[in-house]
C-alpha cells in the first residue's frame, strides 16, 4: 500500500510541481525576451510599457499558482485526514441509493470547489484586473455571476453524473461506451443551448443592424462563401476590458459574437480578418476534427477509469467504500495528471488548424496585413505574453505564439519579408 501512496503522490503532486515550475520559467523567459526584442515589440506590437506587460503576467501567474497549491493541499488533506471517508459515510447514511447519492456528492464537489475559488476570483477581479485597468465588474455583478454560475454547474454536473452512475448500475461492463455517448450528446446539445440559453443569462447580445459593421461582416462572409444570419455584439465591457470574438453553433444555429471591446479597439478591416480566421475553422471542418479527437481522448480516460473502478486498492488507499461515485472521484485524481501530460498531442492538431485558418483568412482578405494587425492589437490590448517558453507552449498553447504567426502569415505573401523577431531561448 505504501508503494501506491508514493506513486499517487509522485503523479498528482509531482505533475502539479512540474507545471508550476514551468509556469515560473515561462514568465521569466517572456520577461527576458521582451527586453531582448524591445525594439520589435514596441514597433510591431505597440507595447508602450514592457514592465507593465511583465508585471501583469507575473501577477496572474503567482495568483494562479497559489490557488493551484491551495486546492491540492485541500484535496490531500481531505483524503489523508479521513474527511472524504466521513463525507461518504454521511451521504451513504441517507439511504438514497448509489445514483442519487452520487449526484448529491458531485453537486457538493462543485459547490466546494466554487467556494474555495471565491477569494482568488475576488482578488483576480478587484485587485489584479483592477490594477491593470481591465476590471469593469461590480461586487453585485460578481455575486450574481457566482450564484448563477454555481447553480448552472450543479445542474449540469448533476445531469452528467446521474447519467454516468445510472449507466454503471445497469450496464457495468459497457458503461464507458454509454458514458461516451452521453458526452457526445451533451456536447452537441451545448453547441445549441449555450449561445441561446446560458450565455444570455450573463450578457446581453445585440444583433448587428444595418451599417458599416454589418456590411463588413457580410462582406467577409460572402468572400469566404459562408452564410449566417446571427451576428451579435456582446456587452463584454461590463465585466472586463479584454477583447475577443467567437463563432458557435452548427446548421441553422450558427452565431457570430463580437465583444464590444473588440469592436471599439479594431478597425473594420481587422474585424473582417478575425472573422475570416474564425470562419475557416468551420469551412475546413476543424471544429468536427477536434471534436472527434476530443471524444477519443475522453473515451480513453473513461476506459482508464473503468479499469480503476474494477480494482480494490483504489478504495482501500483511503479506506473508502467501493461505490461508483467514490471510484470516479479518486480515479479522476489519477487520470487528470495523465491527461495534462498528454495535452501536447491534442495541441499539435490545434496548432496545425490555426495555421490553416490563418492561411484561409489571408486568402479571403487578399493580404495578411489585416490579420497581422489584428493579432498585434489583441496582444497589445490584452497585455498578452508574446514570447512563451517553448516547453510551456507545448503543453498549454493551442495557438502558435504571435511572432511565429506573424512570420507564417507574412511568408504566405511572396513579396513580403518576415519582420518577426528571433525567438531562440534567451540565456
Amino acid at each position: 500500500m505504501l508503494e501506491l501512496h508514493v506513486a499517487f503522490l509522485v503523479l498528482f503532486v509531482g505533475t502539479t510541481a512540474f507545471f508550476s515550475a514551468l509556469s515560473i520559467v515561462n514568465v521569466r523567459y517572456g520577461e527576458r525576451m521582451l527586453e531582448r526584442e524591445r525594439e520589435w515589440v514596441e514597433d510591431r506590437l505597440g507595447f508602450d510599457d514592457l514592465d507593465r506587460v511583465a508585471a501583469y503576467q507575473w501577477a496572474k501567474t503567482r495568483l494562479g499558482q497559489v490557488q493551484t497549491w491551495v486546492t491540492v493541499a485541500a484535496i490531500l488533506a481531505l483524503l489523508y485526514s479521513g474527511g472524504l471517508a466521513w463525507v461518504v459515510e454521511v451521504l451513504e447514511g441517507l439511504g438514497y441509493g448509489p445514483v442519487v447519492t452520487g449526484v448529491l456528492f458531485f453537486a457538493g464537489v462543485v459547490v466546494a470547489l466554487q467556494t474555495l475559488s471565491i477569494p482568488f476570483d475576488l482578488y483576480s477581479t478587484f485587485v489584479v484586473e483592477e490594477r491593470f485597468d481591465f476590471n469593469e465588474s461590480t461586487p453585485a455583478l460578481f455575486a450574481k455571476d457566482l450564484v448563477l454560475g454555481t447553480l448552472i454547474g450543479v445542474v449540469i454536473t448533476g445531469l452528467l453524473a446521474g447519467g454516468v452512475l445510472w449507466f454503471i448500475s445497469v450496464v457495468p461492463t459497457y458503461w464507458p461506451l454509454a458514458a461516451l455517448g452521453l458526452y457526445v450528446a451533451f456536447s452537441l446539445t451545448m453547441l445549441v443551448l449555450y449561445p441561446r440559453v446560458i450565455a444570455p443569462l450573463f450578457n446581453d447580445f445585440e444583433p448587428v443592424e444595418a451599417g458599416e459593421l454589418r456590411d463588413a461582416v457580410e462582406r467577409v462572409f460572402e468572400r469566404a462563401g459562408f452564410s449566417c444570419d446571427g451576428i451579435y455584439v456582446m456587452d463584454a465591457s461590463k465585466r472586463s476590458g479584454h477583447s475577443n470574438a467567437y463563432f458557435v453553433g452548427f446548421g441553422r444555429t450558427k452565431r457570430v459574437v463580437l465583444f464590444d471591446t473588440l469592436v471599439e479597439q479594431m478597425n473594420l478591416e481587422e474585424i473582417e480578418a478575425v472573422l475570416a480566421h474564425e470562419l475557416a475553422h468551420w469551412k475546413r471542418a476543424h471544429i468536427w476534427k477536434q471534436f472527434a479527437v476530443g471524444t477519443l481522448r475522453v473515451g480513453l480516460m473513461l476506459g482508464v477509469l473503468w479499469l480503476l473502478l474494477e480494482t480494490t486498492w483504489l478504495y482501500a488507499m483511503f479506506a473508502l467504500p467501493e461505490t461508483a461515485y467514490v471510484g470516479l472521484t479518486v480515479g479522476a485524481l489519477w487520470v487528470q495528471p495523465l491527461a495534462k501530460l498528454s495535452s501536447p498531442l491534442e495541441n499539435k492538431l490545434s496548432l496545425a488548424h490555426e495555421r490553416e485558418a490563418d492561411a484561409f483568412a489571408t486568402d479571403v482578405m487578399g493580404s495578411g496585413s489585416p490579420l497581422v494587425d489584428a493579432l498585434c492589437r489583441l496582444t497589445s490590448e490584452n497585455l498578452s505574453n508574446p514570447f512563451p517558453h517553448p516547453l510551456y507552449a507545448t503543453f498549454h498553447y493551442t495557438h502558435p505564439p504571435i511572432p511565429d504567426r506573424i512570420r507564417y502569415i507574412q511568408g504566405l505573401e511572396p513579396s513580403s519579408e518576415g519582420d518577426g523577431p528571433e525567438t531562440t531561448p534567451a540565456d
